[in-house]
């Protein structure tokens, strides 16, 4: 039997067009019209599409945001994004903030990147302004900020992230590499910043102070945060900043313990599944209280004899203003995490940096020869006011210097003119210089040797340039 086709089926004019198949004491469930059925879903069952699912958000049900003109609001995963437009410099962007409160941040794309220091007491310092991309360089949320607890107390843990107040040298790095990224139309990643220091007067006392136990926990904080954000915790680089702060050891146990520093650190970072960091290190030149610490010598020896580590070394401490304390001012606070920025980008993307270092000095009659590595044709300058002798001196000998010029044969290599022979003797640069008038607040172990790279200043000063390292070698005979 032929079946009638639906469109001459017969209607009846009085049948409902609307009805209810399954009701609940608080409401209907299923209904349906002439359009088809109708579904209600529970609060409940809504809050967990929108978790699994970009839905979104009614403002009414939305976290507050605050006075900001935000948009396009969706719930996911415990956090709130949105767009806003927040940062005039960087216009409209996609922000987030976490259910439970606290800072928005930028929704960033890929890891967390935690940039962090440990040292003595002089790495706590900060300038009081706070740095720029305030949504992508952050804090452990724990209400400390970037400056850490300088050993007074333990940090406690925390998956939060918050805002920076005030930029450390690891905020103002940061602020640098966002810079940099921005102007090449790259990606803008989250960083979290943090310097742990402590009292420690030793270098063996440092990793068991609670400096180190604190920075352990700021990495910690690091990887439940990125864990929240949904990546993960990379660590591009650590500051180790320990020097004039040790009073008891000699020149060589500072080295090694320095270099047995970073390696507790790998390890540390290996159980993490945290690949080994870029360690940052500003080659100690003393201050004017104290021009021939063992620091010195300890930190110029680790520019060519590191280990098995990823140590780079940005700048010698002479090129940067003090104050009377021996800390950097804030102009060169700015001008030491500008040249972080250059030493970590190279040292990441071409696995080089390195500053002009004095390796050999070989004396044959009134004439030393120093040879050097570096990156560029070494140039005598007297830009820093580095005195007649740009720096160099003689101890262990009666000779005295009587000119310096580059090698004829060799723009990385030097030729030191003395008015005697000088064999035997040690040669020092940027190192035990006696305090002279200059240029103020510039420490007095200052030098005239750089190589030919420069860069704008961040403050508009003077060009940075990439200076020698101090140097102590002993004169050999050729």
């Amino acid at each position: 039997m032929a079946r009638r086709p639906a469109t001459d089926a017969p209607t009846d004019p009085s049948a409902p067009s609307e009805g209810v198949l399954i009701r609940a004491e608080n409401g209907d469930v299923v209904t349906w019209d002439e359009t088809g059925l109708t579904l209600r879903l529970s609060d409940t069952v809504l809050s967990d599409l929108r978790q699994r699912l970009p839905l979104p958000t009614p403002r009414s049900e939305a976290p507050s945001l605050g006075d900001i003109d935000a948009w396009n609001l969706r719930d996911q995963d415990g956090w709130l994004h949105f767009d806003a437009r927040l940062d005039p410099i960087l216009g409209p962007r996609a922000y987030r903030r976490a259910h439970a409160g606290g800072d928005i941040i930028a929704a960033a794309p890929g890891p967390l990147l935690g940039l962090f220091a440990l040292g003595g007491q002089r790495r706590a310092g900060f300038s009081s302004r706070a740095p720029a991309f305030p949504h992508h360089i952050l804090a452990p949320g724990d209400d400390i900020g970037a400056v850490g607890l300088e050993g007074t107390a333990t940090a406690d843990r925390t998956a939060r992230l918050q805002q920076v107040t005030w930029s450390t040298r690891e905020a103002l790095l940061a602020e640098c590499l966002l810079s940099d990224r921005l102007a090449q139309g790259r990606a803008l990643p989250l960083h979290l910043c943090r310097a742990e220091t402590d009292g420690s007067t030793g270098i063996d006392d440092l990793p068991s102070g609670p400096a180190f136990a604190n920075l352990i926990t700021a990495i910690d904080n690091g990887v439940a945060a990125a864990r929240s954000l949904g990546t993960r915790l990379s660590v591009p680089a650590i500051a180790l900043d320990f020097g004039l702060e040790d009073r008891v050891s000699d020149a060589p146990a500072l080295a090694s313990g320095l270099r047995r520093l970073m390696a507790r650190i790998e390890v540390e970072l290996i159980r993490r599944d945290i690949a080994r960091p870029v360690f940052l290190l500003t080659a100690e030149a003393g201050t004017a209280r104290d021009t021939t610490h063992p620091a010195i010598a300890a930190h110029a020896t680790l520019a060519w004899q590191p280990g098995p580590h990823r140590l780079t070394i940005p700048a010698p401490g002479y090129m940067f203003e003090q104050t009377a304390w021996g800390r950097p001012t804030d102009a060169a606070r700015a001008r030491m995490a500008r040249m972080d920025a250059f030493a970590l980008t190279e040292a990441l993307a071409r696995g080089d940096w390195h500053c002009p270092t004095l390796l050999l000095a070989e004396a044959a009659d009134r004439h030393i020869r120093v040879t050097a590595q570096s990156m560029g044709p070494l140039v005598l300058s007297d830009a820093l006011d580095p005195g007649p002798v740009m720096g160099f001196r003689l101890t262990g000998t009666t000779a005295r210097i009587t000119a310096i010029t580059i090698a004829p044969d060799d723009p990385k290599a030097l030729l030191i003119t003395t008015d005697a022979p000088a064999t035997g003797g040690t040669l020092h640069y940027a190192h035990g210089a006696d305090p002279a008038p200059g240029r103020t607040g510039m420490p007095p172990n200052r030098g005239g040797l750089r190589d030919d790279w420069q860069a704008t200043a961040p403050d508009g000063g003077p060009p940075l340039h990439r200076w020698a390292l101090p140097a102590l070698l002993p004169i050999w005979g050729a």
